[in-house]
């Protein structure tokens, strides 16, 4: 187990590394973050509806949260397809502990340009906008929170790359995503919306993460404007626990389906595919 560690850490600040040399993958992760910073810029001296609360220092902390969850439900779903497709996971299933270093190795990688995204939204966003505080207290919910962040979506993004064989297909969740972006309360308050949408926009962990990450950068006065009135850690805590359990429940059992079916002959069947859509 140990040595599976090392080799996966190893292997994920290889492909860290290797990011940061790619101009391409360097604008997929970065292009979110430089969109939020226009939106916060454009959102000036803009106020939560019905206080004199600025709209800006609510949308920054609960972008980071939304950065996050993104990090780990999208990416690590792309990686996972487009390994699949060029024949990495095949490569990995033939050595010992491959899939295991594998997803390691990814969490690694995709960890640290999930925190580099973070940074770049952060560090200007303080000047953008006014309001915004650490404290101890803060700093002790982001201890808890972070982790429990990366085990909450990071699983669950596994499981979806795993039902996709083919990367053109998996633009058929980002609408969704997308959508409960909408009605999770990342650019405008959820409790303005309607009650059936702040029950749906609830039930997933978006909304937590960035109720969480509002509790972490802004003062307490802020949670009167929150469900409920308070920032409630506890069913922050409870909500990403039960999508972490059903991360960690459907992933492993999903990409040991993947793996059983990956074979030199399907990876070149999807090779063939992909070269026969591009001729047409």
């Amino acid at each position: 187990m140990i040595e599976t560690l090392r080799l996966g850490a190893a292997r994920g600040l290889i492909d860290f590394r290797h990011t940061l040399t790619n101009a391409l993958d360097l604008w997929g992760y970065f292009f979110p973050s430089f969109g939020l910073l226009i939106t916060l810029f454009f959102m000036g001296d803009a106020h939560v509806p019905g206080t004199t609360f600025s709209l800006g220092a609510s949308t920054l902390p609960s972008s980071i949260g939304m950065l996050v969850a993104f990090g780990g439900l999208i990416t690590m779903a792309q990686y996972l397809i487009v390994d699949r497709e060029d024949g990495t996971l095949l490569r990995a299933k033939a050595t010992p502990h491959g899939m295991n270093g594998y997803l390691i190795g990814k969490v690694v990688a995709v960890g640290g340009m999930t925190l580099l995204s973070v940074l770049i939204v952060l560090v200007p966003g303080t000047f953008l906008v006014d309001g915004l505080r650490i404290d101890a207290g803060g700093l002790l919910t982001l201890l808890w929170l972070l982790p429990l962040a990366v085990v909450a979506t990071l699983p669950l993004g596994a499981a979806i790359g795993s039902l996709f064989d083919n990367s053109r297909a998996f633009g058929l969740v980002m609408l969704p995503l997308f959508g409960i972006v909408a009605i999770s309360g990342i650019f405008y308050p959820l409790g303005a919306m309607p009650g059936w949408l702040q029950a749906i926009g609830q039930s997933f962990p978006i909304y937590w993460l960035g109720l969480g990450m509002r509790s972490v950068f802004l003062p307490d006065a802020y949670a009167s404007v929150e469900l409920g009135g308070s920032w409630r850690h506890l069913e922050t805590f409870g909500v990403l626990g039960l999508w972490a359990v059903l991360g960690l429940t459907l992933a492993p059992v999903l990409l040991r389906r993947m793996a059983r079916r990956e074979s030199g002959s399907a990876v070149a069947a999807r090779r063939e595919r992909i070269m026969s859509s591009m001729a047409r």
